[in-house]
């Protein structure tokens, strides 16, 4: 396998020395074609070097990494976002499916941020997932929040208001659409429970996590359970019926 070409552009050399060592230590694939310390520094070396990973720093003297990105796109290399963003912008990236490595950076962190690139390179869409991350980022409201899905096969862009619910596989998880549509991602339902839950979704049971504007009634007879607007029905734990009344009381 040929070694991934990356470009670091941080404006901190201590950072993008401290990068390179990490590479030199943990991760020998890793060939470091270029640094860069600014924005326009960057857009040269990339486009004269073509890399296939782009280790990213957001804040720098003369603007940020995505003012860089939007002067590339179309975009035809990874990109590794390095950050000490606050919590909104990592919830964003989370979201958006961008990969993210908070400052200061973790060895392990980076090599294992690095074989996934080493998956992906050639095979997704990074043009999609950074505009879904700046639509989230510009504040908009719960009816126009996205999220990425991946699958094997596809990467799906979908508005979070068009979620029904979400259904634990082992280490996967459905999700169930308004249109009908069910998109099958790796992930666990605590991941997406903890994104969700924010914008008006409730983890009833386990292995269920709903969106309460598509839940039709509870029924408490006979042991609760939720029957949604799809026609789907949805078990309630017996720890989880209180709150979940008092959620409904609140709507």
């Amino acid at each position: 396998m040929n070694p991934i070409r990356i470009i670091i552009v941080d404006d901190e050399k201590r950072i993008r020395t401290s990068l390179i060592n990490i590479l030199q230590l943990h991760f020998p694939d890793a060939k470091v074609i270029a640094e860069a310390e600014d924005i326009q520094s960057a857009i040269e070396v990339i486009k004269t070097q073509i890399p296939d990973v782009v280790l990213l720093d957001i804040k720098m003297p003369d603007g940020t990494g995505f003012d860089l990105l939007m002067q590339l796109a179309p975009l035809t290399f990874k990109v590794i976002f390095i950050t000490a963003f606050n919590q909104f912008a990592v919830q964003a990236f989370k979201f958006s499916a961008l990969d993210y490595l908070l400052k200061p950076v973790i060895p392990e962190e980076l090599v294992n941020a690095l074989q996934k690139a080493q998956k992906q390179i050639n095979n997704e869409n990074i043009n999609a997932k950074l505009n879904v991350f700046m639509s989230n980022m510009n504040g908009l409201t719960r009816e126009t929040k996205k999220i990425v899905l991946n699958t094997q096969e596809s990467m799906h862009v979908i508005n979070i208001t068009d979620i029904v619910r979400c259904e634990a596989d082992r280490n996967y998880t459905l999700f169930i659409l308004a249109n009908k549509k069910n998109i099958l991602v790796s992930g666990s339902l605590k991941e997406y429970d903890e994104m969700l839950s924010p914008y008006g979704f409730f983890r009833s049971h386990h292995s269920h996590l709903v969106n309460i504007s598509f839940i039709d009634r509870l029924e408490k007879r006979d042991g609760a359970r939720l029957i949604m607007k799809d026609g789907s029905v949805v078990l309630v734990s017996t720890r989880k019926k209180d709150e979940l009344v008092f959620a409904l009381n609140g709507i």
